[in-house]
């Protein structure tokens, strides 16, 4: 397969895999609302609601970073705050600092740097991560020893952190290991 070949294959089949997924997602999401069952069963259909919004999250990474492989990667920029890009609704992850106002495609930044700190925590492992902000520096730790090398992408070994990678270099970004922590500029 020529270089650019492999890339639109694999964008194609997340694209394709999106619809029965989106099917499967609505009527979990549709059962859950009906009172017509069990405990147990509303449990159950809980796990597969969350589980295909998870399918949904894996698919937009990988197709992302197809589109990124191929050149074909067209970021929708508006301005957004880098502290606020770094919040996210993980209680284990901590963002201290002052952002500063950036253009930048404001979904996959955000979904990049969440992929970072779960990274570390889930290989670190560790407790809780914490992004400190220094207006286009953005800083996580602790990154420990054995999380370093999936965090930085050198161990293959993580789809949220390779593409996290991939994204931030392709809005211009940059991404350094310095001691327990992860610099990134952006």
């Amino acid at each position: 397969m020529e270089d650019t070949r492999f890339p639109r294959l694999v964008s194609l089949a997340c694209h394709d895999l999106r619809t029965p997924l989106a099917t499967i997602y609505g009527f979990a999401r549709t059962l859950t609302r009906m009172e017509q069952h069990d405990e147990r069963t509303g449990r159950y259909l809980g796990m597969i609601e969350e589980a295909s919004q998870q399918m949904t999250e894996l698919l937009d990474e990988l197709g992302a970073a197809a589109r990124i492989e191929a050149g074909r990667w067209e970021p929708a920029l508006r301005e957004a705050d880098t502290a606020e890009l770094a919040r996210g609704d993980d209680v284990r992850v901590v963002v201290e600092g002052t952002g500063a106002a950036i253009d930048t495609d404001v979904d996959a930044l955000r979904s990049a740097l969440r992929s970072l700190a779960v990274a570390a925590l889930r290989h670190g492992p560790v407790e809780q991560v914490r992004w400190s902000v220094a207006g286009r520096e953005l800083s996580l730790s602790p990154v420990t020893a054995a999380a370093a090398p999936i965090v930085t992408g050198e161990e293959v070994r993580d789809l949220g952190s390779l593409v996290a990678i991939s994204v931030i270099r392709a809005l211009g970004g940059e991404l350094e290991l310095a001691a327990e922590s992860l610099r990134v500029r952006l």
